[in-house]
């Protein structure tokens, strides 16, 4: 019979860290909760090797302590960083970080709790040391309601921030500083608190302080309710930045936020439910996501692992059509102002067979509301809108005007023969400026919209 072969000093000391930052934790809850005549035969075969201390205080009870889990992991991540494993260990402790968190509130707890799923290990570890993508310079998790994006999201910023600067500002923006404080502070200061992490948060400043073994960042929070809140956030200078419901803020705040990330490695994290698929930021980022170099990742309510299949079920009986397809499948479609609720793309959008002449041009007219312009064509007894062009001023921050929308309606029409320009009569100082250059006519278009839709 062979000899095992005795492991080396390195090996032993790898998997001695192992244990401390990944090992189970049922022992311990057992030993805390457990009567003191059902302890003692089964003593010897507990697992207790991340146990540091145990004490019986005077007044009764025990009080257990365990081992640093985030040392332990800091001293394996030197080990393993040239294997490449940085990642995936981080991911692990922050999992066994919760175990410690929620076995601590009683008998029982442990088993509630749920690992991280894949798509959230991803938004966790992409920054990582040995990720495929951690030369990226940001993150987008958009996708469904209740899809597990936002706590995993801004724990890894400031787990980012923290393992990559020291006394630094960083910004953590929402729609309101209120729903900032409640939708991602209050579980993220509870997750924090049970990694080690020491947060103090100054109401009065709206500033948050991380601390840890000597080290310590600054975290401000910002509203980008409307256009003036772009000058809440000038000039500082951050480290990074993270936007949650970004889709809800105006463009030229999170271009402000964007601005003040000049120090080196700084990176941008975006979070947001979906919105209309002509959104600045889906067209100008998520659609944009590889030449802007940021990692692109949606989220769907199966990527929530707190979520059981009797929730899930019943989040989908909830919605149908346009709003399953926004709320539950998360995905960038109009649900706003519908007037043909039944619209399918896959049924209503395709090439026209055989376009034709007459050629129209139609135009819903706004200046901070949104700007439509539709090219139009018969194709046998249907009328087709074959191209558009779409500008929303509150969505961009940016106002055009009558001369501005001109030139892009020229440049829709292109050298095609126009047979008149159907208009809404509000628009007077659009029609006005387009009767003026003389090049297209111009006809009053009839605003009773429930004739319309019984044709």
């Amino acid at each position: 019979m062979g000899r095992r072969k005795k492991k080396s000093i390195r090996q032993e000391y790898t998997e001695g860290l192992r244990h401390l930052a990944f090992g189970e934790i049922q022992d311990a809850v057992r030993l805390l909760y457990a009567p003191e005549e059902q302890i003692l035969p089964a003593l010897g075969e507990m697992d207790l090797f991340n146990i540091s201390e145990i004490k019986r205080p005077k007044g009764g009870g025990m009080e257990i302590k365990f081992f640093d889990r985030l040392k332990a992991l800091e001293k394996l991540q030197a080990l393993e960083a040239a294997e490449g494993n940085t990642a995936a260990a981080f991911y692990q402790a922050l999992e066994a970080g919760a175990q410690v968190r929620l076995a601590g509130r009683g008998p029982g707890i442990v088993t509630a709790f749920k690992p991280f799923s894949p798509k959230q290990m991803q938004a966790l570890t992409w920054w990582c040391p040995g990720s495929p993508h951690s030369g990226k310079s940001g993150i987008i998790c958009d996708g469904a309601v209740r899809s597990g994006k936002t706590l995993c999201m801004s724990l890894s910023f400031v787990s980012w921030a923290f393992y990559r600067f020291r006394d630094t500002a960083f910004a953590l923006c929402g729609k309101t500083v209120a729903s900032l404080r409640r939708n991602v502070l209050t579980p993220l200061t509870e997750q924090l608190t049970a990694l080690g992490f020491t947060c103090t948060f100054k109401i009065s400043r709206s500033e948050l302080t991380v601390r840890r073994d000597g080290r310590e960042n600054r975290f401000y929070l910002f509203g980008g309710r409307d256009e003036s809140s772009a000058a809440l956030i000038q000039g500082m200078t951050l480290g990074g930045v993270l936007l949650d419901e970004v889709a809800l803020m105006p463009r030229s705040f999170v271009e402000q936020a964007l601005a003040r990330c000049s120090l080196e490695g700084a990176t941008y994290w975006f979070n947001c439910n979906p919105e209309h698929p002509y959104h600045w930021f889906y067209k100008e980022w998520i659609q944009k996501a590889a030449e802007k170099q940021v990692l692109y990742l949606h989220f769907q309510m199966t990527d929530n692992p707190s979520l059981s299949p009797a929730v899930l079920r019943r989040y989908k009986r909830l919605y149908s059509g346009t709003f399953y397809r926004r709320f539950v499948e998360g995905r960038w479609v109009a649900a706003d102002g519908l007037v043909y609720p039944m619209f399918d793309p896959k049924r209503h959008v395709g090439a026209p067979a055989s376009p034709a002449g007459p050629w129209y041009l139609s135009c819903d007219y706004g200046t901070v509301n949104p700007f439509s312009l539709g090219l139009w064509c018969r194709d046998g007894d249907a009328w087709c809108r074959v191209a558009e062009y779409y500008h929303s001023g509150r969505a961009t921050g940016v106002q055009l005007t009558d001369e501005e929308y001109y030139a892009h309606l020229c440049e829709l029409a292109g050298d095609r023969p126009i047979a008149a320009l159907i208009i809404d009569p509000s628009a007077a100082s659009f029609a006005e400026t387009v009767l003026r250059h003389g090049r297209y006519p111009v006809l009053k278009a009839d605003n009773d919209v429930v004739a319309g839709i019984h044709r």
